[in-house]
C-alpha cells in the first residue's frame, strides 16, 4: 500500500536552511521545487524542506537520522558547529548530549537553523 515515508521540515528562510543542510549535514538537494522546497535523498528515504511561516513551532523531534556509529556522527557534527541538546527527565537524561535508552539504543538531538528539532539515532 505505502511505497515509503518522508520527513518534511518547515523553513522560514529557505536559503539559510539549504545552507545549513549542505554545510552542517553534508546534504545536497537533488530537486528544487517551484514553491522553493528542496528535496534530499538520505539512503532510501527522502527529506523535504519547504517554506513555511510555522518553522520551529514543533516542540518534539521533527525528523530523525539513523546512523551506524552515533559517537563518530556526533563528533563530526560538533566539529561543524552543531550544538546538541542536554536534558534531564528523570530516567531520560543525556550525558554529553547523548541519551542511552533502556533497550540499548542511543540518540542525540539538535536544532536546525529553523528551530526544528532533529535527532540522530543508533539502534541497539
Amino acid at each position: 500500500m505505502f511505497l515509503g515515508v518522508a520527513a518534511t521540515l518547515p523553513a522560514s528562510d529557505m536559503e539559510r536552511a539549504i545552507d545549513f543542510y549542505r554545510v552542517m549535514l553534508g546534504l545536497e538537494p537533488y530537486q528544487n521545487d517551484p514553491d522553493g522546497s528542496a528535496r534530499y535523498r538520505v539512503g532510501d528515504t527522502m527529506l523535504m524542506v519547504y517554506p513555511s511561516e510555522y518553522a520551529g513551532t514543533n516542540k518534539a523531534t521533527a525528523a530523525g537520522f539513523e546512523v551506524e556509529d552515533l559517537d563518530s556522527v556526533v563528533a563530526e557534527l560538533r566539529s561543524r558547529g552543531i550544538e546538541f541538546q542536554e536534558f534531564d527527565y528523570g530516567e531520560m537524561k543525556t550525558v554529553d548530549g547523548i541519551l542511552a535508552m533502556p533497550d540499548g539504543s542511543r540518540g542525540a538531538w539538535f536544532n536546525d537553523t529553523e528551530g526544528n528539532i532533529i535527532g540522530v539515532f543508533q539502534d541497539a
